[in-house]
């Protein structure tokens, strides 16, 4: 067996890496009798065929048809999540959590964005569970990746995100997988929640859907102002705004709309709030008079002396 030293982190680094900032990347479960891991995957998932994964994570596809009994407790993989504070890097996060700044690429990817941009204060991120798995014989990339991803053509995943270089596996060689499709069921998330308060995943994933959704629906908000229809435009951002901890940049977008809607409907009071608000979110935020209006410069003129 060849060492993988990027792809191999002991139990403990990888506990550091996922409970930092109260993430965790499993929560315990005890087989009860007759229960099967199919079973457990059901329950805690919603679908079966992620068996395969409770087998993997826990190391029981080495261990024979008797690995499992009444009373062995697993751990149940979920993904882990992190809310952006400013100054946070791609690298940065990637060696706290992922055991390696070069998996940053990786990272970024499975949160839709690129290495050269910040991530924005305030997004919360997914971060991928590692699954350690034993490679057999004829394994490769191209079967691994379709077997946990779902997609051959993800092969290069598995390589870059091992520093394989195009290496062809070895039986014995240990690679880690990086899984982001382990969405929890209600029943999971209320099995996870009530085993240990260090599953954030068992709560998180609301925020990232919601931030989701923002995304899909500013530019909507933003059609609702250029075609003059500032009620619809107030009543969409503060339903916008309702949906939860958003991220800065969406959340001077909001504002951003909303100061302009106010300021159409001489809304004077609420458009210095709307300002004052949009600033706070984007600090560099520019009162450029060729883009900016002179009542809306008026409105952040009276929000700004307000703080005085």
């Amino acid at each position: 067996m060849r060492a993988r030293t990027l792809g191999i982190i002991g139990l403990g680094a990888l506990s550091v890496a996922v409970f930092h900032e109260a993430t965790a990347s499993a929560y315990p479960h005890v087989l009860m009798p007759n229960e099967t891991l199919a079973d457990v995957a059901s329950h805690a998932y919603g679908r079966v065929e992620l068996e395969q994964v409770l087998v993997a994570a826990n190391g029981l596809d080495l261990g024979g048809p008797g690995a499992v009994v009444a009373g062995t407790r697993i751990e149940v993989p979920v993904v882990g999540y992190h809310r952006v504070s400013p100054g946070d890097a791609w690298e940065d996060l990637a060696a706290r959590y992922l055991g390696d700044k070069r998996r940053s690429e990786i990272l970024a990817r499975v949160n839709e964005a690129m290495t050269w941009v910040p991530p924005a204060p305030g997004r919360e991120l997914v971060i991928p569970y590692n699954l350690r798995y034993v490679v057999k014989s004829g394994d490769s990339t191209l079967t691994i990746a379709y077997r946990f991803l779902g997609k051959r053509d993800d092969a290069w995943i598995i390589d870059r995100y091992n520093d394989l270089g195009g290496s062809p596996l070895e039986r014995g060689d240990v690679v880690l997988v990086p899984l982001t499709d382990l969405p929890l069921s209600d029943a999971g998330r209320e099995e996870a929640a009530a085993l240990t308060g260090l599953v954030r995943g068992a709560k998180a994933g609301p925020t990232h859907d919601a931030q989701g959704v923002v995304d899909v629906e500013l530019p909507e908000l933003s059609a609702r102002i250029r075609d003059g229809k500032w009620l619809e435009a107030i009543a969409k951002g503060n339903e916008l705004l309702g949906y939860g901890e958003l991220a800065d940049p969406q959340l001077a977008a909001i504002h951003r709309v909303l100061l302009e809607a106010y300021v159409a409907l001489d809304a004077g009071a609420l458009a210095s709030n709307a300002c004052a608000e949009w600033r706070r979110a984007d600090p560099d935020a520019e009162l450029d008079p060729v883009w900016i209006s002179p009542k809306m410069l008026k409105a952040c003129a009276d929000a700004a002396a307000s703080r005085r």
